[in-house]
């Protein structure tokens, strides 16, 4: 019930159900959730916790503006990947991949072990095999990223996982369901080729080029949308 209860709050939150600066009223909040007040009040300490409420002497419970929430926090991520699509958060998601996973293909290439490599080989196969399953299409791009980070054995970069992981989900999934034929596998296969083959510089021109094909499916994706219908 407890994570039930910040689930309802934050996807109000984000619908804009509940907006910025709008002020709580907890006893009709409570009625409508049918939680206790002690329940309510302990869902709102998750979200205060992470930036999206806050209360005031005189002004009560309100929702902070976007500006105020914890962005890194993995719920608070969750939640806006899942929710409307934002093209500002996944455009931030690519300018964060930009910066960071060229330079941890370069690390991966000089510091795999044989174990990494197993690991990356093995979610490689594992996307080549997907063929049109979406969700596994996604999942196994996701254990690639994912080990990729893990092989440059640096904890800062492995904790920043969870910031790339849950954006790219949400990115996959719209390219991939968009474009069920296009096949992330062989842009992956150039950057492991490069890790296994101990080429720092090449690994990360192949994670540039991987990200710079992400940017451009977004880019193609929104296009798409965008152009008008035509009149019958």
């Amino acid at each position: 019930m407890h994570g039930q209860t910040v689930e309802e709050l934050a996807n109000r939150i984000l619908s804009d159900e509940l907006p910025e600066g709008s002020i709580l009223d907890l006893p009709a909040l409570c009625e409508e959730l049918d939680v206790s007040l002690t329940a309510l009040r302990e869902a709102l300490k998750v979200l205060t916790a992470k930036g999206m409420i806050d209360a005031r002497q005189k002004r009560g419970t309100f929702v902070q503006p976007r500006t105020a929430w914890n962005k890194l926090d993995a719920d608070v991520m969750r939640w806006q990947a899942t929710g409307p699509t934002d093209p500002d958060l996944l455009d931030e998601l690519t300018e964060v991949r930009t910066v960071v996973e060229p330079a941890a293909a370069r690390i991966a290439a000089e510091r795999a072990t044989a174990t990494d490599l197993a690991a990356l080989g093995k979610a490689l196969r594992r996307m080549a095999d997907a063929g049109r399953d979406t969700a596994e299409m996604v999942n196994a791009d996701l254990e690639f990223h994912r080990l990729l980070l893990a092989a440059t054995h640096n904890d800062f970069l492995v904790r920043i996982e969870r910031v790339i992981a849950i954006g790219l989900a949400a990115r996959d999934q719209l390219v991939h369901t968009a474009d069920p034929s296009d096949d992330p596998t062989p842009s992956h296969q150039e950057v492991y080729d490069a890790i296994a083959a101990r080429d720092p510089n090449e690994a990360e021109s192949a994670m540039r080029r991987l990200v710079h094909k992400s940017e451009m499916d977004l880019g193609k994706l929104k296009r798409t949308r965008k152009r008008p219908r035509r009149s019958s």
